[in-house]
């Protein structure tokens, strides 16, 4: 009772109610002679406590001119067989209905306490710093940006911001799904909804309240439901037609053979209508009705797709809509970004190799400087290679260009660097470099330096999530790069993927994707990988787009399909498994319901199904489908 929410209780009490009354009336018809009339009112006494928020629902709805749902079938159905004398039955029909109805509320509040969870990753309050020191709770939403936080110890961080003073390790598993805290300290980036596990923190808000992180990631979730799968819809498009169909049918059912009683000769009947009457035929359409109500389909279908949903945050997976979900499930392609994605992301420099006449500082020197302003992970690791503090008045007239390289003036001399295409570009003879990795070429005054060799490790998990997506089902995953060809092999070759493409500019990826989508099956589906912010274009163009690593990331929350809340790619796998196992409970509930269903709806209409057969085939169908749908909570999760 404790779990059950206050009109759960409620429900359930009025149960029990109208249970403990029908076995009274049971009991005291068998035992005492009663008036028929009496009879009549006693069943009318549990009948009416278990049924008459459904008689009202079905009255109201009709009155707004939503006629056929289940309401309505049920009001019809056991007003009917009140009227034929059949008490027991009806008062039945209605409780085992109110216990689906009961089930199935309990077992989406169930589906919903992932979500729920997350929500409470927004904290209430944020502890302003006045002038003078002193601490102020407040509601985030008032706090403006520039403006300081204190967070505790315990406390979650309530806004975007950066660390002005102190250090701790945050909790980001509410957001991640990952049980490793992050460590940050002053100069540190901390985001809304993490927990502050240790030290107290003096943060600088960078964002307003309904910018944060916590906002975004929250709005994604509470409005996933809004983008329906083709199995949602079908089921809504269904339902819309299918019950004024069945109404029809069961009226069909009891009118023809009535009139055909009334019309024909009793010597003249056919064998299915001789020694019937038309209560008979009556009782047979209340029955098709009681089976046909589409619960079971209108209830199973979009709880497991919720179900599918609320697992995957859990996770730290967030899908934007059940309709991404099932795309998932039917993809066969899987093309990845390679830097962040399927490699750490920090490069390293491994080799500098000078022409005659430079040093290698002189050209590292000249890298790092030209590289200064940029916060690519190639012009970082070469400033952290040259390790000396970077003195900006050197430099002047600095041009980055796209896809290529910069270019700037260094001490007065014109310098570059680079990739390939940029010494082609600016029609300078280079020496390649065999060695796999990212080949930075550097000129000064149109003179060929060098080139600084940098590497970018694969993760960890790469190969194994690689051969987990082969087991899943994946034919091709195809990997699109901008590095060099030397490097971008290396990569490929380790990680056993099946195809490649380097010295890609972002135009030239999105032209590949269209390739790929091109040449792939009638039914199946291209997923790109990406770190949604560099790949924004291919992540749309894609059939969907999934952000990994996105923790924080505006442009991946929105670019994305799909987000991956950290940096392990295994994610993508158990991803993979929760979309195909939800899409098939989804199926398995469809069919299931239709073959039962129509299965007693024929042997309804030829006489051979009981009422029990009947409340069988609509809430014991239902029960047996939400029971199947909750399994779409119990995640796999994919271990490296």
């Amino acid at each position: 009772m404790k779990n059950l929410t206050r009109k759960q209780r409620k429900n359930l009490i009025r149960i029990i109610a109208a249970a403990v009354l029908l076995i009274a009336v049971k009991i005291l018809t068998a035992a005492v002679p009663v008036p028929a009339g009496i009879v009549w009112a006693l069943y009318l006494l549990p009948y009416a406590v278990i049924g008459w928020d459904i008689l009202w629902k079905a009255v109201r709805n009709i009155l707004n001119g939503q006629v056929f749902d289940e309401n309505f079938l049920m009001a019809l159905a056991t007003v009917g067989a009140f009227g034929t004398g059949e008490y027991t039955e009806a008062v039945f029909v209605m409780l085992f209905y109110q216990v689906g109805e009961l089930f199935q509320d309990y077992a989406v509040g169930k589906s919903r306490q992932s979500i729920a969870a997350l929500m409470d990753i927004r904290p209430d309050v944020a502890n302003l710093e006045g002038e003078d020191g002193t601490l102020e709770e407040v509601d985030p939403e008032d706090v403006e940006v520039g403006a300081v936080i204190v967070v505790k110890p315990g406390e979650r961080v309530p806004l975007d911001g950066q660390v002005l003073e102190g250090s701790s390790a945050l909790d980001t598993a509410a957001l991640t799904g990952e049980s490793v805290p992050r460590d940050v300290g002053p100069g540190d980036t901390v985001i809304s909804g993490c927990v502050n596990q240790s030290g107290l923190l003096r943060v600088q808000v960078t964002r307003p309240c309904e910018e944060s992180t916590v906002s975004k990631i929250l709005d994604l979730v509470e409005n996933a439901g809004e983008k329906k799968a083709s199995s949602e819809n079908f089921i809504t498009k269904f339902a819309r037609y299918y019950t004024p169909c069945v109404v029809l049918a069961a009226l069909a059912l009891f009118l023809l053979p009535t009139i055909a009683l009334a019309l024909i000769p009793a010597g003249s009947l056919p064998a299915f209508l001789a020694g019937t009457g038309w209560t008979a035929w009556l009782h047979r359409a209340l029955i098709f009705l009681v089976i046909s109500c589409p619960c079971a389909l209108v209830i199973s279908v979009p709880l497991s797709f919720f179900g599918g949903i609320g697992g995957a945050s859990k996770c730290g997976i967030l899908v934007k809509g059940s309709n991404y979900l099932e795309t998932l499930a039917q993809t066969e392609t899987v093309v990845f970004d390679k830097t962040g994605t399927l490699t750490k992301g920090t490069f390293t420099v491994t080799a500098i190799h000078p022409e005659a006449g430079f040093t290698e500082g002189q050209i590292l020197e000249y890298a790092a400087l030209a590289e200064q302003f940029s916060d690519h992970p190639i012009s970082q690791s070469l400033r952290a290679a040259y390790g000396k503090p970077i003195d900006a008045g050197r430099v002047s007239g600095v041009e980055e260009i796209a896809g290529h390289g910069v270019s700037a003036m260094v001490d007065g001399k014109a310098v570059s660097a680079g990739n390939s295409r940029l010494m082609e570009r600016q029609k300078i003879a280079y020496h390649p470099c065999e060695l796999p990795g990212t080949i930075v070429h550097v000129t000064a005054d149109g003179v060929y330096a060098g080139h600084i060799l940098i590497s970018d490790l694969p993760k960890p998990e790469a190969k194994t999530l690689v051969e987990g997506l082969k087991a899943a089902g994946v034919r091709k995953t195809v990997m699109l790069t901008g590095d060099a060809e030397a490097a971008a092999s290396a990569i490929a070759r380790d990680l056993g993927l099946d195809e490649y493409h380097a010295q890609l500019l972002p135009a030239d990826k999105v032209e590949r994707v269209e390739q790929l989508l091109a040449a792939k099956s009638q039914n199946g589906k291209l997923a790109f990988v990406g770190d949604g912010i560099n790949d924004a274009p291919v992540l749309t163009r894609a059939d969907i787009g999934i952000a990994m690593g996105a923790l924080g990331s505006d442009a991946a929350i929105e670019a994305a399909d799909i987000v991956l809340m950290d940096d392990n790619p295994a994610k993508i796998v158990t991803a993979m498994r929760i979309s195909r196992k939800t899409l098939r409970i989804v199926k398995q509930n469809i069919w299931f319901a239709l073959l039962v269903k129509f299965a007693v709806l024929l042997l309804g209409a030829c006489g051979m199904a009981s009422m029990w057969a009947a409340v069988f085939a609509d809430v014991g169908v239902a029960f047996i489908a939400i029971l199947n749908a909750t399994r779409c909570l119990h995640v796999d999760e994919f271990r490296t």
